[in-house]
């Protein structure tokens, strides 16, 4: 099956300075997959790379199995894209947008657009400029899916948005998801939201992968310890990554579990408990930060 994103030794370059290096990725078709990266890690370098927008300093990104900076026009038929700030003239309305691209894409679902701006409560009437940034990025997200696209990119969708926006726009994506089963690839630090959807997880940190996993397994390998009292725990094979004081003494987030290596340690079953996406980022970057 021929992934519909994939990198391949991808390395980007600015005067000088690398931004991405040797960045080696693939998104099967169908499938959720959450970027996570601080502020500068690479994350918008790359989408940039996957949009044709810049031409890789050696490697390749591709979209649909062929190259996005030599095909970018083709690609784009196919995808869909909501970028870190929307960009929509500011005199300009929702339901002009929509009739605008309307005339661009053959399969333009103009009734879904109005649909989901209904549901997001965004007034379709009103100038793009005037709407909050929050509903700056529902309209992007109702014109991206307006063409039916087989991939949607993402890039920090959640900016500006409330608790209930996020939920009303994940609630989205998981919809045409599993309507057409489309792709979706997004950069995010909104990681609590992003944990109950996304299939797949990469960290990126200064322009290199950490890691690249099935959220399943990226959850199974990982728990958040409670050590008690002991000041310096033997926690043995389960590589400790972050070490805090909690509300019952020093915690740790360990990245290679068993329960052979809990016994081991003399700290009791319960002493375990599942660590959440933003506990196991946090513990991956610093690992490498303290490296």
């Amino acid at each position: 099956m021929t992934a519909v994103v994939r990198c391949e030794a991808l390395t980007m370059a600015y005067g000088g300075q690398v931004a991405l290096v040797g960045l080696d990725l693939a998104v099967e078709p169908g499938t959720v997959y959450a970027l996570l990266g601080r502020n500068g890690a690479g994350k918008s370098t790359l989408v940039k790379a996957l949009l044709g927008f810049d031409r890789p300093h050696s490697g390749r990104a591709q979209l649909f199995g062929e190259d996005a900076w030599r095909c970018r026009v083709r690609a784009m038929e196919r995808t869909g894209v909501v970028p870190e700030s929307p960009q929509v003239p500011p005199r300009m309305t929702a339901a002009q947008a929509s009739a605008f691209c309307g005339n661009l894409a053959p399969s333009w679902d103009g009734a879904g657009v109005a649909a989901r701006l209904g549901r997001f409560g965004v007034d379709p009437g009103l100038p793009f400029g005037r709407l909050s940034r929050g509903q700056q990025t529902q309209v992007a997200l109702a014109l991206a899916l307006g063409a039916r696209p087989d991939l949607l990119i993402l890039d920090d969708p959640t900016l500006g948005l409330d608790p209930v926006a996020r939920r009303d726009l994940y609630r989205e994506v998981l919809e045409d998801l599993g309507e057409r089963g489309a792709t979706v690839f997004v950069t995010t630090h909104d990681l609590a939201g992003i944990e109950g959807i996304a299939d797949r997880v990469g960290i990126l940190h200064r322009g290199r992968l950490l890691l690249d996993e099935p959220m399943e397994d990226l959850k199974a390998r990982h728990r958040r310890i409670r050590c008690g009292p002991q000041a310096s725990p033997d926690l043995g094979p389960m590589a400790p990554a972050d070490l805090a004081q909690g509300a019952f003494g020093l915690e740790a987030t360990v990245s290679r579990f068993s329960e052979a290596a809990l016994a081991a340690a003399g700290l009791p079953p319960g002493a375990a408990a599942g660590a959440s996406l933003e506990e196991i980022f946090l513990a991956t970057v610093a690992g490498e930060v303290n490296a």
